[in-house]
């Protein structure tokens, strides 16, 4: 599977450490920055160019997903929603990491790495890719209705 991954400064170290943890379990890493720190870096290039390429590797048939990492992953995860097909989840245990999975087919996950240790973060991601999707009819459902809102701006009933 092809993961992308993207950071600030604030999520650097996490975003090296994930690199080559998931490289070595067998995942093809894409990095999409940044490639040095700067605190005054901004996030929002950086993840939503990893978004688009979830989701364009998606629309070609590549299995992929997405890692977005900041200082808490709230921005990163808003960020990586505005792009049209994404669906990301911003995960702070192991339940939430599997439900984005599960029950959203979320494309992918935001972690804040200054609220878990590489450890935990690690566990958190690795729980995330993982996780297949239900295909319960009730989740393709809902999806679609985000999907329908998405390309038509009209609120599902």
């Amino acid at each position: 599977m092809r993961v992308h991954i993207a950071t600030d400064h604030a999520g650097l170290e996490l975003s090296a450490a994930l690199i080559e943890t998931l490289s070595a379990k067998g995942y093809e890493m894409v990095d999409h920055g940044p490639s040095s720190y700067d605190a005054e870096d901004d996030y929002p290039g950086f993840c939503i160019a990893a978004a688009q390429a979830v989701v364009r590797d998606q629309a070609e048939g590549v299995e992929a997903l997405g890692i977005v990492l900041g200082g808490s992953g709230n921005g990163e995860q808003i960020s990586a929603n505005k792009v049209k097909g994404v669906r990301a989840a911003l995960v702070w245990n192991a339940d939430t990491a599997k439900l984005a999975r599960e029950h959203n087919d979320a494309n992918l996950v935001a972690v804040g790495g200054r609220q878990h240790t590489v450890q935990e973060a690690t566990e958190l991601i690795e729980a995330f890719l993982t996780e297949p999707f239900s295909n319960a009819e009730r989740h393709k459902r809902r999806i679609a209705k985000i999907a329908d809102f998405e390309a038509t701006g009209e609120v599902p009933a």
